[in-house]
């Protein structure tokens, strides 16, 4: 038995650990029961992208003194995922996740009730020529299994969120992968993270089944039938395995808080966002003849409940946007995946009268194409 509590923390910057430092200090806080920290980052969320590891060592030796414990054995023990790209709107920030033994079920009476449950597990590093192929997906399946055990959650229909952080090839990787005389799924780093996140995403579909086993790795970035409902996987240089965060609702779970999710047809589809929020009870039901045609005022939104929105953001593949053509794959300026977590960023902080979303680009196998997984953690309602 244990409570989950989160925390929403703006940041100044990658490094910035002043409003982190200040709840552990004040007490509201307790380094020692932090589970996972999820941060968003301003940096261009590409390969070069070291705002990601620069985030993930400070946070790490920022709690190394409190939990008396060397930087690495912090890494192994907490849930660091750093997401670049606060495009638009979006607002740097980190939101950190702790799971605070119950001693006694007399301290806690509603644990029948379901509430917010989290569990964190992690793969083997992976050879540069295992990205993208079969070795990630099985591997990832059977690290979403162990973090919904430890989360406590035993049915997949609870599970509403699963984040996962993957690695990528450099080009570096790429010549130790032909020298040990095997052949890497690309030789291109940018495409490289699309085959990373979108075998970490069937993994998580294969573990929660979604899609049928076993998975054919020819699938990758081929068979777009083949998609998870809640699974966001994000790409970073920073690391070699794949780090898993299950969340869902489960009994036994201390807390004031729900998690539900929804799947976004395409980048505008803020009426999934609204069928997540209305499962978690921070939005009224509404009589509203035409889902495409969102009016706040018939949809009366609880601001102060909502703990966090989580969203995946990809452009629609085929350039067209309900009848219109988009040009977010046909700009050399900017990256299309940047374009599309502005895009979802704006529509979602638009709705939840809040910037710091976090939304992350590259949604292959993750929702249809053009379209994601949202889910929203919501404080219930005695």
């Amino acid at each position: 038995m244990y409570r989950t509590d989160t925390f929403r923390i703006p940041m100044a910057g990658p490094a910035d650990m002043t409003r982190l430092i200040a709840l552990i200090e004040d007490g509201a806080l307790d380094p020692m029961h932090i589970a996972a920290i999820l941060v968003k980052t301003e940096g261009n969320g590409g390969v070069n992208d070291f705002t990601r590891e620069y985030a993930c060592a400070t946070f790490t030796a920022t709690l190394a003194p409190y939990l008396r414990a060397s930087q690495a054995e912090v890494e192994r023990r907490i849930a660091v995922v750093v997401s670049g790209g606060t495009e638009g709107v979006l607002s740097p920030h980190a939101t950190v996740f702790t799971r605070t033994p119950i001693a006694n079920r007399a301290s806690a009476p509603n644990l029948s009730r379901k509430r917010l449950a989290i569990g964190i597990a992690a793969t083997r590093d992976f050879l540069p020529h295992e990205i993208g192929r079969t070795a990630q997906i099985e591997a990832t399946a059977a690290a979403v299994a162990a973090a919904m055990t430890h989360a406590g959650i035993f049915r997949a229909e609870d599970v509403h969120w699963v984040q996962v952080k993957c690695p990528l090839l450099t080009a570096e990787r790429v010549q130790a992968a032909r020298r040990a005389g095997h052949e890497p799924v690309t030789e291109i780093a940018y495409k490289s993270m699309a085959y990373s996140r979108g075998a970490s995403a069937l993994g998580v579909a294969a573990a929660l089944g979604e899609i049928a086993t076993p998975v054919i790795e020819d699938a990758v970035l081929s068979d777009w039938s083949l998609a998870s409902a809640v699974a966001s996987a994000s790409a970073g240089i920073e690391l070699k395995h794949n780090v898993v965060i299950v969340m869902g609702n489960a009994e036994g779970v201390g807390g004031d808080c729900v998690i539900a999710h929804a799947v976004m047809q395409d980048a505008i589809d803020a009426a999934a966002v609204l069928a997540a929020l209305r499962q978690t009870g921070a939005q009224a039901d509404a009589d509203v003849a035409d889902s495409a045609s969102v009016d706040a005022g018939d949809w009366p939104i609880d601001t102060s409940r909502i703990v966090q929105v989580l969203a995946k953001a990809d452009p629609s593949p085929d350039g067209m946007l309900r009848g219109f053509r988009h040009t977010m794959l046909d700009d050399t300026d900017i990256s299309a995946t940047r374009h599309a977590r502005a895009a979802v960023g704006g529509m979602i902080a638009g709705l939840i009268g809040c910037p710091a979303a976090f939304v992350s680009g590259g949604a292959e196998h993750q929702g249809p194409p053009g379209g994601g997984p949202v889910a929203v953690i919501s404080r219930v309602s005695e």
